[in-house]
Parts: structure tokens; C-alpha cells; sequence
């Protein structure tokens, strides 16, 4: 049986199924196998680790422990009340014409932030002037319809995660700072550190940056000093805003003090640096990488309302799960009638009720004609029954967004 136990209870003897640390970045850490020496235990203490996971029939067990089912239900359940809250926004443009316009700014914002960083790297002139544009494109799509941008999102390949993930965090801080109703001003500037907040990796050396394998303790330190990094190029950048230079470089900071670069606690991060580190945490470990399989979007969630209190701002998780809905885009739903769909639109009247594309049916297992179906739609007798993970059907999900 696997069990969550506190760091505290862990023991020699013990056998770890997961160190429950995805939310460090570049984590390419063994996380799986007995524990034999007390200086293996502190390591993971050093790490900001608050629970791990343990096999109980595989090692010893504690009187600490928690069956991981118990866990995932509670999970589920604060999912389920965070996507109460009330409605976001409502889209003011189609999906399939939002979704044209979404793909050109979605390809030029990978352009702009590559040729940014290459100019940076090799002290070429710095022109901030494309990067505010293109800023205000991506506000502008969310604004029309966000599900276009986040189903782009959704697309995704291995070997370009770092402009990839830099785009996708600036959608995600759009359409959160959007919700939280930030200035003008501010949500811009925020966007613009999203789409920047990796700058620094331009001087992280390309066998620590591109290492497939595990990273050593020194290589890790020198990957963490990319966060450094990015906050000083931004901050001598002209044109460049302290709210962009704040939002870059705490999003890796976490509020019990185990984040970096400045180790900060509690009040110290700023309100846009929480927010950050919420939508970068998420968007890294919904993404496959060349060390770690992507979690599912409601996998995702859950570890985000796991991760509340000790890493994450509890109240802006819940915010951020209202954003993005109970099923974020992506997500994969088995429906009452046996079919599996993928959320290509969120329902901000009701995230039961998004809209599906089907393709599989679970009872006969087998492909079926694809159709979009919106759950909301009167006289639709279909309901979701739960998300699955798309490597139970051997489904690339990927096919079906656009």
C-alpha cells in the first residue's frame, strides 16, 4: 500500500515511491527506493520536501503514515469547492476564430522571446519594444477568448519546453491577473516578466541547462542561480518595469523559505511573485520532459492544493483553480456514456459542463467518429464522471485540441 508520511517520520528502512518534490524545477533527483543512510534523509529534509510517499509493503511502515487514497480524496475535494467560486470571465469570441489569430501570436511570441534572449546572450541591442507589444496580443486573445491560447498550450514538444513554457506562463498570469482584476499596467508588466522570467538560463552553462540525466548537487546550484540571473539582466534593461523585474525573479521562491534565489518567507514575497510561482509550478509539472512524464491538468491541480500553506499561497491556488476550471483545457474526461473526451472550452457558469471533442469509447475500446459536444447544451444527457490520464488509452491528446 503507498502512504504519504511527513518528512519528519521518515526513517531508514522505509521505501520511497515519490519524494512528492515536482515542484522543483529541473528536479532530476532518484525518487524511488529504500532508504539506507540518515545523510540520504537529510538531503530531502534540505530540499523543502514536507511529505513523501512510501511503500509500506516494499519497507517499513509509521504510525504517521496516510493511505495515499485518503489523500487524492481530499484533494479532490478542495478541487471540487475552489471550483465553486464564482464565474471568471466569459469569452467574447468563438473558439474557432479566436484560435487562428491565437496560433499567429503564439508562433511569433516563441520567435520574439528566442530572438530576445539570443540578442541578450551575445550582447547584441536590447529592443524591449516587440516583447511590450506582443504582451499586450496575448492579453488581448485571453480577453477575447482564452481557450485558444490554452489549448496552443496544450501542444507542446520536449525539446523547445523553455520557449514553450515561458509563452504558456504568460497566458496563465493573463488570464489570472485578469481575474484578479490587476491594473492595466500591472497585469501587463507581469506578463511581460512571464515571458522573461527565464532569461537568466542564457548564462547557465549548456551541459548543466541540457544535461538529460540526473543533475549533481553542484550542477543544481548552478541551475538555480538562473532566477538571479534573470532579475539582474531585467533590472538594467531600459524599459524594463519593477513589477516585470519582481515577477521574474521570485517565481521560484516559496513561503516556507525553501525556494530561491533569496530564500524568501511569508509576507516577503510579493502578492505577483505568489502568483508566479503558482503558474509556473503548474505549468512545469503538467509538462513531459526529457526527465519527467507531465501530470495530467487535474493532476496538476491536486498537487497544487497539496503543495498550499508550506510552498504555495493557499488563497491564490484556489483563485488560479476558478481560472483555469476543475477541467483545464487539456484534460482528459470519461463521460456516463463510456466516451472520452478532451475540454477544448471551459463553462464559467458551470465547470461540470465544458465542451468535449470525443474520440474513444472506454466499453467497446476501441476509436469512434470524432465530434465536439457541449455538455451545457439543453437536452445533453452526458455528464463527466472523472478526468483520466491519457497513457491508460494509449491517447495523444495533442491530435484532438485544434
Amino acid at each position: 500500500m503507498i502512504k504519504r508520511i511527513p518528512i519528519s517520520a521518515l526513517k531508514v528502512g522505509m521505501y520511497i515511491t515519490d519524494l512528492n518534490n515536482d515542484w522543483i524545477p529541473h528536479n532530476t533527483q532518484r525518487k524511488r527506493g529504500v532508504i539506507k543512510r540518515e545523510e540520504t534523509i537529510e538531503k530531502i529534509r534540505r530540499m523543502g520536501v514536507q511529505y513523501v510517499y512510501i511503500d509500506v509493503s516494499r519497507g517499513a511502515d509509521c504510525q504517521d503514515s496516510e493511505p495515499a487514497a485518503e489523500v487524492d480524496r481530499r484533494n479532490e475535494t478542495a478541487l471540487q469547492n475552489a471550483g465553486a467560486l464564482k464565474p471568471g470571465y466569459t469569452p467574447k469570441a468563438p473558439l474557432a476564430e479566436e484560435i487562428v489569430i491565437a496560433q499567429q501570436v503564439h508562433s511569433q511570441a516563441q520567435s520574439l522571446v528566442g530572438n530576445f534572449m539570443n540578442n541578450v546572450k551575445i550582447g547584441g541591442a536590447i529592443d524591449v519594444a516587440p516583447i511590450h507589444q506582443l504582451a499586450d496580443e496575448l492579453q488581448n486573445s485571453v480577453l477575447r477568448n482564452a481557450n485558444a491560447l490554452s489549448c496552443l498550450g496544450r501542444i507542446r514538444e520536449k525539446d523547445n519546453y523553455l520557449l514553450e513554457h515561458s509563452v504558456n506562463l504568460s497566458v496563465l498570469m493573463s488570464l489570472f491577473g485578469h481575474y484578479r482584476k490587476l491594473s492595466q499596467d500591472v497585469l501587463h508588466q507581469t506578463i511581460v516578466g512571464a515571458l522573461l522570467h527565464d532569461i537568466g538560463k542564457i548564462l547557465t552553462p549548456d551541459e548543466v541547462l541540457h544535461k538529460p540525466g540526473r543533475l549533481t548537487a553542484e550542477e543544481f546550484e548552478v541551475m538555480k542561480l538562473h532566477a538571479r540571473h534573470s532579475r539582474d539582466i531585467l533590472a538594467s534593461t531600459e524599459g524594463i518595469g519593477e513589477i516585470t523585474v519582481i515577477t521574474a525573479a521570485q517565481h521560484h521562491e516559496k513561503l516556507d523559505g525553501s525556494g530561491y534565489p533569496e530564500g524568501l518567507k511569508g509576507d516577503e514575497i510579493t502578492e505577483y511573485g505568489r502568483m508566479v510561482a503558482i503558474t509556473d509550478v503548474y505549468d512545469a509539472i503538467t509538462a513531459d520532459r526529457v526527465y519527467h512524464k507531465g501530470l495530467t491538468p487535474t493532476q496538476g491541480l491536486k498537487k497544487l492544493l497539496e503543495w498550499s500553506g508550506d510552498h504555495l499561497d493557499p488563497t491564490l491556488v484556489k483563485q488560479f483553480i476558478r481560472c483555469v476550471g476543475l477541467y483545464p483545457i487539456g484534460s482528459l474526461v470519461l463521460l456516463e456514456s463510456g466516451k472520452l473526451g478532451v475540454v477544448i472550452e471551459t463553462n464559467e457558469s458551470d465547470q461540470r459542463l465544458p465542451v468535449v471533442r470525443v474520440m474513444y469509447h472506454t466499453r467497446f475500446r476501441l476509436p469512434i467518429t470524432v465530434e465536439t459536444i457541449d455538455l451545457s447544451r439543453p437536452g445533453n444527457q452526458d455528464r463527466i464522471v472523472r478526468a483520466v490520464d491519457p497513457e491508460d488509452y494509449k491517447l495523444d491528446i495533442r491530435k484532438f485540441l485544434i
